[in-house]
């Protein structure tokens, strides 16, 4: 399986890194769509799409109205979007309100289901992650591999959704701050990760694989994390690179 990491950033671009947006080209499914959305005609393969909203934060959701240019140039069968009803309806009214962006996009928007399989057999499921005004991660499953998704919000190996990602071949997992960078009160105000709760929450849950995403854009490194400090705890962990396309 490939994974593309359009945009591994969050909050704002800056110079190497988009804001949220993965691609999973063989199944035709996105997470996220923010500013890396505008990548999404260059390396989708079929003519159906899913894109799965996390919450409705504009760094996550921005993209959604580059999908005007994205079925320009690559027109799609299917193109539905999937969220939270509230957060659907948050989009619908206000990113998409006629004085913002006065052309309708083609989609569908669909309440999350339970269970929602893609065009390969994968199945997707979700579940809900602390954050402020609410996120959910989401967990994919084929006969031979998984993933998880799971961004905005406090890595902790307390936190409810360590059972929902346990055992996954690849966890992408946000890592909004570095160690030092600072107190671990403001992650949890701010409800973001810092890097050793993410690398010890992967031991925890017993994954094959963790990549760091959503690094904060100030640090514009390939590495603003502390990619040495999370090994130490997790050896088998990455750093997400823009257009770097991950296999697992």
């Amino acid at each position: 399986m490939k994974l593309v990491p359009l945009g591994t950033t969050g909050y704002h671009p800056n110079e190497l890194r988009q804001t949220a947006c993965y691609l999973l080209p063989e199944s035709g499914a996105v997470f996220d769509a923010g500013t890396g959305a505008y990548r999404l005609s260059d390396h989708l393969l079929g003519d159906e799409l899913d894109i799965f909203l996390s919450h409705a934060h504009l760094d996550h959701i921005v993209g959604l109205t580059f999908l005007l240019e994205t079925f320009h140039r690559r027109p799609m069968r299917r193109a539905t979007v999937h969220g939270e009803p509230q957060k659907l309806a948050a989009v619908r009214e206000h990113l998409f309100h006629v004085d913002l962006f006065p052309v309708s996009i083609d989609v569908e928007w669909r309440a999350l289901a339970e269970r929602v399989t893609l065009c390969d057999g994968g199945v997707v499921t979700h579940f809900p992650v602390p954050h402020p005004g609410g996120a959910v991660g989401f967990r994919v499953d084929w006969p031979r591999r998984s993933l998880a998704y799971v961004t905005d919000t406090t890595a902790a190996l307390d936190a409810k959704y360590v059972e929902a990602i346990r055992g996954v071949d690849l966890l992408l997992h946000e890592c909004n701050f570095s160690d030092d960078e600072v107190p671990a009160s403001f992650a949890i105000k701010t409800g973001h990760s810092q890097t050793s709760p993410v690398a010890r929450l992967a031991k925890a849950a017993d994954v094959g694989r963790l990549v760091l995403i959503h690094m904060a854009p100030h640090r514009a490194t390939v590495d603003p994390v502390g990619l040495d400090v999370a090994r130490m705890i997790f050896p088998n962990t990455d750093v997400a690179e823009d257009g770097k396309t991950i296999e697992f």
